[in-house]
């Protein structure tokens, strides 16, 4: 499948890209800086929602549209006319090939602020040029598996059917958005292009026009249990939940389902107050002997609202969310940047660094390596390290955390296993990671999610987890600082 397949759009997406990467890849050109190998980080720098840690997504995606990155005739064309790059610039997008070396964290990685989520080495217009796509398809991914996560843990265990695409921002945003959710632990979609494509459980019941059509309401539930003997979830709220909707559902189940050796699946609750709602259709439905038939509510949920919902002692099942979900309603921007840290000078590597008067602006400069601590007894994760590209953590011996900006704050950590985050992608624009389905990435993020202490994943003040800096590394950008300190 090509990218454009993949987004469900025809078009050529090579072009979705920021202009000013063409006018700086003209200049390089005609500067003689072609060749210049460099180093890109893809990084973010705040948690949504004040929350304790985000989750890594959309890798697939990039890769995809890397694989499938060409410029047209069509293009070049459309770029001429513009009457600003040179022939030789145009002549080398006709001839365009990717050949940079590229890590990534695997998706479903937990991931923190200022790591390197994805580093590009290569070519200066060749890392230049990806640049957007790389941003908007991470950031965007990321953002949702990060919302849904929240909203999975506030269920305890219950489950999330993502039920957005109808109010997502854009139709790549539905698809990509459940993808994500269902990643993040999701136990489906109601989207039924995300079945179709990539193997997204499509879940979905009725519409009250499918009550209203009917005219009468028990002749609308006896209508669809004939259908659907064998997963009926009936919406019980067009009328009155407690008054018809309740008592229909029974009535159907008792004369439509049991004679033919069948049960109710569920009922659905889609307004009103859910936390009272779902108490006494509960009771209602078990005095039935209905005990087995689920509740599932909707309407604008989000982890708050479920959380509350629970902490309420609402009898819900499962729950469909999807406006605050689909589009991260809350903090509906993931804030991830994609900026230059190395050069290749006479075959040695030379940091670079961005200075700001905002402290938080202020990059981590040099090709870096990116390593998380685990603790040796529980397995849990303790810290993550940034160091340069070539150090190693020696397990065996007890490492000191310090603050990259707070030095004296310091902590020592024994009995610890370490794990190096990035996996190689692209070598010289060649693929050499085998992506995983779905499935395994999923599981992988569970597992991430699991290797987290109870406390960073708390909604109000989480833990602050350490992300440290290696001696060599704090004391390059130290030095760097110090450089250019007049010119801030």
């Amino acid at each position: 499948m090509t990218m454009n397949e993949f987004l469900g759009d025809p078009r050529n997406l090579t072009m979705l890209m920021d202009y000013y990467q063409l006018t700086m890849s003209n200049g390089y050109l005609s500067h003689g800086y072609k060749d210049t190998i460099v180093y890109f980080d893809m990084f973010f720098r705040k948690i949504p929602d004040k929350g304790g840690f985000a989750i890594a997504c959309g890798l697939e995606a990039v890769v995809k549209y890397i694989e499938n990155l060409k410029f047209h005739e069509e293009d070049i064309e459309f770029l001429r006319d513009k009457k600003i790059f040179s022939e030789d610039f145009l002549d080398y997008l006709r001839n365009f090939k990717f050949t940079c070396d590229v890590w990534a964290v695997p998706e479903g990685t937990v991931i923190f602020p200022n790591e390197p989520i994805i580093t590009v080495r290569g070519p200066i217009l060749e890392a230049q040029l990806i640049e957007t796509m790389v941003l908007l398809t991470i950031n965007h991914q990321s953002l949702i598996a990060t919302k849904t996560n929240r909203i999975v843990r506030a269920a305890q265990g219950r489950n999330i059917m993502e039920f957005g695409s109808r109010r997502a921002q854009g139709y790549d945003g539905a698809i990509y958005g459940a993808r994500a959710a269902y990643i993040a632990g999701a136990i489906g979609s109601s989207n039924v292009y995300t079945d179709k494509e990539m193997g997204i459980p499509a879940i979905g019941t009725m519409a009250h026009s499918w009550v209203q059509l009917f005219g009468d309401e028990y002749e609308a539930f006896k209508a669809y249990a004939e259908t659907y003997p064998d997963n009926c979830t009936l919406l019980v709220d067009t009328y009155n939940v407690l008054r018809s909707g309740i008592p229909n559902a029974i009535k159907v189940s008792k004369e439509v389902l049991e004679p033919l050796g069948k049960r109710l699946k569920g009922i659905r609750l889609d307004s009103g107050d859910m936390a009272y709602l779902s108490k006494e259709c509960r009771r209602i439905l078990d005095e039935e002997g209905l005990w087995d038939c689920k509740i599932v509510a909707s309407n604008s949920l989000d982890e708050f609202i479920i959380k509350d919902l629970i902490s309420q002692g609402a009898y819900i099942d499962t729950f469909g969310v999807g406006e605050r979900l689909i589009t991260s309603k809350s903090e509906p921007v993931f804030g991830g940047v994609y900026k230059l840290v190395a050069v290749e000078e006479n075959g040695e590597i030379a940091p670079r660094i961005k200075l700001s008067e905002n402290v938080e602006k202020v990059t981590n400069p040099h090709y870096k390596g990116l390593w998380r601590l685990y603790e040796g007894k529980t397995g849990k994760a303790i810290a993550d390290i940034l160091t340069l590209h070539d150090e190693n953590i020696d397990e065996t011996k007890p490492y000191v955390l310090f603050d990259p900006v707070f030095t004296w704050k310091k902590k020592v950590v024994e009995n610890f296993t370490a794990k190096k985050l990035q996996v190689k992608i692209f070598e010289k624009g060649q693929l050499v990671y085998n992506l995983p389905n779905i499935e395994e990435i999923k599981d992988y993020c569970r597992e991430e999610v699991n290797s987290l202490w109870d406390e960073l994943k708390r909604f109000e003040n989480p833990h602050n987890y350490y992300v440290d800096l290696s001696e060599k590394l704090w004391k390059i950008k130290n030095d760097l600082i110090e450089q250019y300190r007049d010119k801030i």
